[in-house]
């Protein structure tokens, strides 16, 4: 029988190699920083553009890899993260973080898109608890400010999208070229909860503790469907719905890190009605996102037969965490067992054996893709590095 201790230990290897991959392959030695990408095949783009989200990201994972486990390494790296965004991504006449810089460190895209300045609170607060350093804590509530000055609807509640780099209303707020064109998405809300959390782990402001009960009454009452139990994933600003996609790795990510939010602000109402619909959503998932192999699909077209049966790295990842949450809520041993199963999964059929780190995605007979980024704008360490600490410490408890 597949034991809690062989979890945690394949687990723990796991972590150490997603972090030896990215020390050994994306450190930017003569332009500094990171590399922008590495195909599938780990060949090196040395000239591509660095987006903010992947350095942030590189930031929190190195930050908190330290924080879990004590490797000086582990910080070294975090602090080469840090000195870059803060000399390079930082906008220091308007505020915030630029999205794109080109190798050599000049702003190449100077929009303001919110979700990156989330990310920026993520890094710089994770940072911060690992090294102390009061500068790092001092950007990320300088970026907590921008957002709720900037991006926060006064009307409506809720954030918008993206600004331009001086902080005024643009057409095109769009996260990525495959996201739709509206002013508000589950989205960026999601990845504004998620770092306040980890904001007020270290900085209990009561502002920020306001705002948190906000997203969270937003997700339950505007974004999360109350029949369905997924997310609605872009909304007009007065919160019309304007999707109908569901996105699987989204809802069970987000159940999680809803329920991480509750516990952080101490409510015990709002903890328990969150976590009813954590539960909710995590079995939406299973019910309708989750295939017999121990993965899960990664989005499906409501009204229509349209199932996108791709295995993408960072829904599995997210997985393992939502089931073990579930889990603790719950009690019931079934979504333990569906953790461990995604495990399985991932082991057997989305880490790549010959030249490291997780593919991208696997189609529904596990081809992994060629043609997608082993480290790119959007192929970063975070999810399935946070995956494997969040677990091992969550199967601790």
């Amino acid at each position: 029988m597949y034991t809690i201790q062989e979890f945690q230990k394949e687990l723990r290897e796991e972590l150490y190699s997603i972090l030896n991959y990215w020390i050994t392959n994306t450190v930017d030695y003569q332009h500094g920083g990171f590399y922008g990408q590495i195909n599938h095949f780990n060949q090196i783009a040395p000239e591509a553009e660095k987006g903010a989200v992947l350095n942030t990201r590189i930031l929190w994972t190195f930050s908190a890899a330290y924080n879990f486990t004590e490797d000086e390494n582990y910080l070294r790296i975090a602090d080469r993260a840090f000195e870059y965004i803060k000399s390079f991504f930082y906008d220091h006449e308007h505020g915030g973080l630029y999205w794109a810089v080109n190798h050599l460190g000049f702003p190449t895209n100077t929009r303001k898109q919110i979700y990156a300045q989330g990310f920026g609170i993520y890094g710089f607060s994770e940072y911060f608890k690992a090294s102390g350093n009061k500068e790092s804590l001092m950007l990320a509530i300088a970026l907590f400010e921008c957002i709720e000055k900037y991006s926060y609807d006064q009307v409506n509640s809720g954030y918008l999208e993206a600004l331009s780099r001086d902080w005024q209303p643009m057409a095109d707020m769009r996260l990525s070229e495959k996201d739709a064109n509206f002013p508000k998405s589950m989205n960026t809300h999601l990845h504004i909860l998620e770092p306040y959390t980890n904001l007020y782990g270290i900085w209990p402001d009561d502002q920020l503790a306001t705002q948190m009960k906000s997203l969270i009454r937003i997700f339950l009452d505007r974004i999360i469907d109350g029949e369905s139990a997924h997310f609605n994933l872009f909304f007009e600003n007065d919160w019309t719905v304007k999707s109908d996609i569901v996105s699987y790795g989204h809802d069970i990510e987000g159940a999680w890190l809803l329920t991480e939010a509750a516990e952080a602000l101490g409510d015990k109402t709002l903890l328990k009605e969150v976590e009813k619909m954590a539960l909710r959503m995590t079995n939406a998932v299973l019910a309708e996102g989750a295939a017999t192999d121990g993965s899960i699909y990664y989005e499906k077209e409501l009204g229509s037969a349209h199932l996108d049966t791709d295995r993408h790295w960072w829904p599995q990842a997210e997985t393992m965490i939502g089931f073990v949450n579930a889990w603790q809520i719950s009690g019931d041993q079934k979504y333990l067992q569906k953790s461990m199963d995604a495990w399985q999964f991932i082991k057997s059929k989305l880490i790549d054996r010959k030249h490291g780190e997780w593919y991208w995605k696997v189609d529904d007979l596990g081809k992994p893709s060629e043609s997608e980024d082993k480290a790119g704008f959007w192929k970063c360490p975070y999810h399935n590095s946070r995956a494997c600490m969040e677990v091992m410490r969550r199967l601790d408890k």
